[in-house]
């Protein structure tokens, strides 16, 4: 007879885990990123692009070293959980617990507070609460947190369009570059330009900003689609746009693009920008 042995996950320790990575996305950059910076330096042809450059390298080491912010803004907590089916969450509601670890967070490691608790009469939270979260439910006795701060300058100059399936590949591209040249310094180049291609007018927009959380230049397993992103990265990179967008090659350090199936009668493609702060991380209990 097969046996069953569930795994239990305590409400308390999601909490010290999610207070734990807020602090930790925020002051320590990815070595991935760290890795993009330095070989864009050795690209990079303009001399006030390298001197920019230099600057974000030495700002990471700096906040690493003094456990502080890499950016003022501390962004928006979002949360990606996955849950394995053979897990249980004891002590308390699993998405009150996400957001009692943002609120110890953000609260103890002297994290922004950037968020209002209604869209139109703006009345700050207090706490950066509460969090995006968005949970997938998978085989296994594991539950993952990956925790992506989000900042607001980037997230504004992100875009999502409905585009006829007769447009397809070149309106695609078309729709990426346009939007990125229209961002232009806003979002703090260099940039990441996370890409989501098909599903809905929901699951586009998830697709792309869960293509940030990829490590950075690692091609889709896709070959198709690996060669669009080089194009893609290629052709925003020759804009001009350049770090801080003050001229120069370096406009984005990476493109990643994720697909999913959709209607006949769609083609829905959207664009989610990082700054060059590409903050995430993530724990397993």
């Amino acid at each position: 007879m097969e046996v069953w042995v569930i795994k239990t996950v305590t409400t308390g320790e999601i909490v010290e885990t999610v207070a734990r990575l807020c602090m930790e996305a925020n002051y320590y950059l990815g070595d991935d990123v760290i890795r993009a910076f330095e070989n864009s330096l050795k690209e990079e042809l303009s001399l006030t692009g390298k001197d920019i450059l230099k600057q974000l390298l030495m700002n990471a080491k700096i906040a690493a070293e003094d456990q502080v912010p890499m950016c003022q803004d501390t962004g928006f907590a979002v949360v990606f959980l996955e849950l394995g089916q053979e897990v249980r969450i004891a002590g308390g509601n699993l998405y009150d617990a996400i957001n009692e670890g943002v609120r110890k967070g953000y609260t103890g490691g002297f994290l922004r507070k950037s968020i209002v608790d209604h869209p139109l009469n703006r009345v700050n939270t207090g706490d950066n609460t509460p969090a995006v979260i968005h949970t997938r439910v998978v085989p296994g006795d594991k539950l993952k947190i990956t925790l992506a701060p989000k900042g607001g300058g980037s997230e504004n100059m992100s875009a999502l369009r409905m585009l006829k399936p007769a447009e397809g590949l070149e309106g695609v591209k078309k729709f990426v570059i346009d939007t990125v040249r229209a961002a232009g310094p806003n979002p703090c180049p260099p940039m990441v330009v996370g890409v989501g291609i098909g599903g809905t007018f929901e699951k586009c927009a998830l697709l792309a900003k869960e293509a940030l959380l990829r490590e950075l230049g690692k091609p889709s397993p896709l070959p198709d689609i690996a060669a669009i992103e080089k194009e893609l990265l290629e052709k925003i990179n020759a804009l001009g746009i350049g770090p801080q967008g003050l001229g120069g090659r370096t406009t984005a350090l990476a493109v990643h693009i994720e697909i999913y199936p959709c209607h006949i009668a769609s083609l829905p493609v959207a664009v989610n920008i990082n700054c060059h702060a590409a903050r995430h991380k993530e724990a397993v209990l």
